[in-house]
């Protein structure tokens, strides 16, 4: 279990807002975290970074956790369905054979 955080949850919030609004700024969304990090009193500048990934969680584009789980899920059965229709069609392929074939009666 992840400990809990040194930093109120409103101060947090406050960093997340600050590093939007002054974004346009800086020349990178790095050195506008640096800049409100130093400026907060957070430890950090990869603390706030996090914070802002964590906000961002449903806005950014990509899949999330779960989707690539489905996915990767989904991709193993395909590669099972696969290889079974595979076997049935080898299957297949053999009894045909040897319908075709001709049997001699002893």
């Amino acid at each position: 279990m992840a400990r809990p955080s040194p930093y109120p949850l409103e101060l947090r919030k406050r960093a997340v807002r600050m590093v939007a609004e002054v974004r346009p700024e800086y020349e990178t969304e790095w050195a506008a975290m640096k800049a409100v990090a130093a400026k907060l009193g957070i430890g950090t500048t990869e603390t706030l970074r996090k914070w802002v990934r964590q906000d961002q969680i449903g806005s950014r584009p990509g899949t999330t956790t779960e989707e690539s789980a489905q996915i990767k899920a989904m991709k193993k059965e395909i590669a099972e369905l696969r290889r079974a229709n595979e076997i049935l069609k080898a299957a297949a392929s053999f009894f045909a054979a040897e319908l075709d074939r001709p049997h001699t009666r002893s």
